[in-house]
């Protein structure tokens, strides 16, 4: 199975995820950063920079497999994926 990781970028900043996790595909891992961010706004709040920022999923090459704004994980309840995969 695929390795994922997920990056947070605050403006210029990037936090970087060295250790990802391993998902069944790029569906999942949406679904994976949405829980992460929907959990972080939740116990740190709706502030400004947080939602400004994106995770950014890369696979093992680093090539970025999707970006998620956190105020996309706000918007609506749709469990489908914004993936074409």
């Amino acid at each position: 199975m695929p390795r994922y990781f997920f990056n947070t970028r605050i403006g210029d900043e990037l936090i970087a995820d060295p250790e990802g996790e391993t998902l069944r595909n790029a569906d999942r891992a949406w679904e994976v950063a949405r829980a992460m961010i929907r959990e972080l706004l939740k116990t740190e709040g709706a502030q400004a920079g947080l939602l400004n920022a994106v995770i950014e999923v890369t696979d093992d090459e680093g090539e970025i497999v999707l970006e998620f704004p956190f105020t996309e994980a706000l918007l609506g309840r749709s469990d489908i994926p914004a993936t074409k995969h």
